[in-house]
């Protein structure tokens, strides 16, 4: 079994903020790949409006999830939350009680694999 941890997490621009998202989700995503080797997978995307986000993200385990949560909470919790409001958010795989706790505050959804594959 994997020990991997993905998520899909879908977003609302906040009213005002649509200027603001371009800069900070490409800095988040330099500063994902150059300080966290344990994230597997790393993408944003948004609807040709900019009112909408889905963020891809895969972890090697639940170490690297919270290593990437550290990362984020010290450089760019305050600006993200500035300029988006988590919609739904779903999480996959084996979810320690740590990483669980840690993202609740988000609303997060934790869902079980019961049957499948990694390559």
């Amino acid at each position: 079994m994997t020990a991997i941890i993905e998520w899909v997490l879908e977003l609302a621009v906040q009213d005002g903020q649509s200027d603001a998202v371009l800069p900070l989700i490409k800095e988040m995503a330099e500063a994902t790949k150059a300080d966290e080797p344990g994230a597997i997978h790393y993408e944003y995307f948004m609807n040709e409006e900019r009112t909408t986000c889905t963020v891809l993200e895969r972890y090697a385990d639940n170490d690297a999830v919270m290593a990437h949560m550290a990362n984020f909470g010290a450089k760019f919790a305050e600006r993200f939350l500035t300029c988006f409001a988590p919609v739904r958010f779903t999480v996959y795989g084996p979810a320690n009680d740590t990483v669980r706790k840690t993202l609740a505050g988000f609303g997060a959804v934790h869902l079980e694999r019961v049957a499948g594959f990694h390559r």
